[in-house]
């Protein structure tokens, strides 16, 4: 069995933990999420942990049980602290704005654009160039984060653009004749 699958899913207190055949269901004080657990895998409940294993000792088997593992963690994760994604906006101009369930960014273009928020995800804006995307799914928030910098990603000769607040951008040297 992988090393990661191995190791144990503490289970704090606030999440509730429910497994019914294939489903598992986790829920807690942000929120409700539900898995399929694919069938080579299982899930056993233990003193406040979850283990996962192996139904056989296949190959696809042993590496189903580390990513159920890492998946199964970051639902635990996500119902009790959550998840969180900084973006910056630079460049002159660059500002959004939270307005209810939609993101108002100007970046640049001849109209604002309007992004609109799916269900579960929030987004703050602390000051008119930072956005805070927060939610309990892990995927959604990343691909919601992915999506708004999609609009404008930062230029490799001055930086502009949206980026991730941990992002490098490596600044090209402009041609010289």
């Amino acid at each position: 069995m992988s090393r990661v699958g191995k190791s144990p899913i503490p289970v704090p207190n606030g999440a509730e933990i429910q497994i019914a055949g294939a489903l598992l269901t986790v829920k807690g004080p942000l929120g409700t999420l539900t898995h399929n657990l694919h069938p080579l895998v299982s899930l056993k409940q233990e003193d406040g942990s979850l283990q996962v294993t192996c139904n056989d000792e296949s190959r696809e088997s042993n590496a189903l049980s580390g990513t159920t593992r890492a998946l199964v963690n970051n639902m635990v994760t996500g119902v009790t602290k959550g998840f969180e994604r900084k973006l910056n906006l630079i460049g002159v101009g660059y500002r959004a704005a939270a307005q209810g369930k939609s993101l108002k960014l100007q970046l640049g273009f001849s109209h604002d654009v309007i992004y609109e928020l799916p269900e579960g995800v929030k987004a703050e804006t602390p000051t008119q160039t930072e956005i805070i995307i927060k939610g309990a799914n892990k995927q959604q928030v990343g691909q919601v984060a992915a999506e708004v910098r999609s609009y404008r990603t930062p230029e490799p000769y001055k930086g502009k653009g949206v980026r991730y607040s941990d992002e490098v951008v490596l600044i090209k040297e402009t041609k010289k004749k």
